[in-house]
């Protein structure tokens, strides 16, 4: 597998693919090439282009609109998830679209935490993606969940993977405790909606295993 650095407007952009790569998915994840390089280890044998893309406020640019910080001396959440999804849609994938040389035969857009939420809400907002992963997954973000009643994807999408630490719900923050009964809820009405849709508990909370957390549903997405 071929590394591969671009530099995208402010984005930093790495791209992990085979040497023969001419079709097949390409994997857009949000996350630092540093973390996307041991990720990609233990991807080794799944057919797709992995794609990190760094350098991206996730507070401000990847939630979908504003709201109060979830944590006592963090930061606020900026709700610019539809400027950055503009960005990511006409510019960014486009561009590492035509230095790959192909259209892929599928998009897939995976993320942790926060990038998860991105993922789930970009479906909303854009047909561009088929496959979705939200891997521990910020669901219990506020409004979210009602959103998601309000609302229809743009496009059923072919595949939605859920999954969380079983223990991510056992916090005395109430905002945060919500998150597996809203994740559930997510992964049952994409379900009605007619995608195949899957939900996985893992050990520990939120921040155990962040890497296998991926690699076990990207996997089961491509």
């Amino acid at each position: 597998m071929t590394k591969q650095i671009i530099e995208i407007g402010k984005r930093r952009i790495t791209i992990f693919s085979d040497d023969d790569v001419s079709n097949g998915a390409i994997l857009y994840l949000h996350m630092a090439s540093a973390d996307m390089e041991q990720l990609a280890k233990k991807l080794d044998g799944v057919a797709a282009v992995l794609v990190a893309i760094d350098q991206v406020d996730w507070n401000r640019e990847l939630s979908p609109w504003p709201a109060k910080r979830a944590f006592r001396g963090g930061e606020d959440f900026g709700g610019g998830a539809d400027a950055y999804l503009k960005e990511l849609t006409e510019t960014i994938v486009p561009a590492v679209e035509a230095d790959l040389g192909f259209a892929p035969s599928c998009r897939i857009l995976a993320g942790y935490s926060l990038a998860g939420l991105f993922a789930l809400y970009a479906l909303y907002r854009t047909d561009f993606f088929t496959r979705v992963g939200s891997i521990s997954g910020s669901l219990w973000y506020d409004g979210f969940w009602e959103f998601m009643l309000a609302n229809q994807p743009l496009v059923i999408p072919e595949r939605v993977y859920f999954s969380l630490g079983d223990r991510e719900k056992i916090t005395r923050n109430q905002r945060l405790g919500v998150v597996e009964e809203h994740t559930i809820q997510a992964e049952q009405q994409l379900r009605r909606l007619g995608a195949e849709t899957i939900f996985e508990l893992n050990p520990g909370n939120h921040f155990d295993d962040a890497p296998g957390r991926l690699a076990k549903g990207l996997k089961w997405l491509v």
